[in-house]
């Protein structure tokens, strides 16, 4: 019997996914233990660029320790405005700039650029202290046209990272906001939360306040070594459990959802938060903006060279085969089979566990407007 003739298709190659350059060279481990990123190259905006590089003379060795520095500013406002139209707020309070928890894959590291920094290890260990954030918000919310709604803090930097324990900040704030009564919702990593639960406590008996933990992992071992100093995952939970039975709604965010590295969590997770007292849930993509791109690639060559390809495969087929897309609606979760996969493996885990079944809508219709230094005082 002859056989049927076989034409030789040509398939395409497929690109192979590598650094998209060569990794800088890491501070050595003595001087950046308890830190996420590797390496500290100069912020994108400067005339001149610095690498560590090893010259045989042990000029490495000799480097000092990298610690928490505190740098004191007093900004001229402390309410952040935003239009930006996929997310649920359009108002903010950062009062820390930079973030000791070092999470590698953060996306707010490029904006110590602004600043003259690194997004490396100057984003973890050069820290802006935002003083007098409590008066500057009591006169903002002073003013006579001011709408209140609700004010989200943690959206860029953690109000609740190590420093807080001394400067306070982020408490002196929020006795403005329970005094006014001025809703609050709030997003952190750290178990420091709980320590204000005397003053969140009765503001979300008022319908105020509403506080969201972020879990990327249940994995103390990785969580230790991609965000150093942050709550371990065990004192999240703890802490949304103590939120929960002081009566403060509590939202756990998988976020971020790492492809290849966390994505097999997402349905644990849910339910150790669930059963913790979450009744709301929340998830986001692993966003890669400029610099963070460098940080990340950094660090999961050195702890997971075997994922590094696959990936970042997985980032670029829902970034449009960059390793980010800025679009609004997109860069939250991405687009594409991967991305719809975990999109629906997320809802059918929150459908199975009874979350997000109502939503929290904070009060505006209590809010008592600050009164002006120097102005009239009313009669009735």
């Amino acid at each position: 019997m002859a056989r049927a003739a076989q034409k030789r298709i040509d398939k395409p190659a497929r690109p192979r996914i590598t650094p998209k350059a060569a990794p800088v060279a890491a501070a050595p481990e003595e001087i950046r233990r308890g830190r996420g990123a590797l390496s500290n190259p100069s912020g994108r905006f400067e005339t001149e660029k610095r690498e560590l590089q090893d010259d045989g003379w042990g000029v490495l060795e000799d480097l000092p320790v990298f610690t928490t520095q505190i740098t004191h500013e007093r900004p001229k406002k402390i309410i952040t405005r935003n239009e930006s139209p996929d997310i649920s707020f359009d108002r903010s309070i950062n009062p820390y700039r930079g973030c000791e928890h070092g999470c590698t894959y953060c996306f707010a590291r490029p904006t110590h650029a602004y600043v003259g920094l690194s997004a490396g290890l100057d984003f973890e260990t050069r820290l802006f202290v935002k003083d007098g954030a409590a008066e500057l918000l009591e006169r903002e919310l002073s003013a006579p046209n001011y709408q209140p709604k609700t004010i989200a803090i943690g959206t860029n930097t953690d109000p609740y990272q190590p420093i807080e324990k001394q400067h306070r900040v982020m408490r002196s704030v929020l006795e403005v906001l329970a005094r006014l009564n001025h809703p609050v919702g709030i997003v952190t990593k750290s178990a420091l939360v709980t320590r204000d639960i005397d003053i969140l406590g009765p503001m979300a008996a008022k319908g105020l306040a509403k506080v969201a933990l972020s879990i990327t992992t249940l994995d103390r071992k990785l969580a230790r070594s991609m965000e150093p100093r942050a709550a371990t995952p065990e004192r999240r939970i703890d802490a949304i459990r103590q939120l929960s039975e002081a009566g403060i709604p509590t939202t756990v965010m998988v976020a971020p959802i790492i492809p290849a590295v966390t994505d097999s969590e997402i349905e644990s997770i849910l339910a150790r938060a669930h059963e913790a007292g979450a009744r709301e849930a929340g998830y986001v993509m692993l966003r890669l903006p400029l610099e963070v791109e460098d940080v990340f690639s950094e660090w999961l060559l050195a702890h997971a060279p075997d994922k590094y390809r696959h990936v970042f495969s997985l980032v670029r087929a829902m970034r449009d085969g960059k390793a980010y897309d800025s679009t609004w609606g997109k860069r939250q979760t991405g687009k594409g089979p991967y991305a719809l996969m975990t999109g629906r493996r997320f809802q059918a885990a929150c459908e199975r566990l009874g979350l997000n079944v109502q939503k929290q809508r904070l009060r505006t219709d209590l809010f008592i407007r600050a009164a002006r230094e120097g102005a009239q005082l009313s009669l009735f």
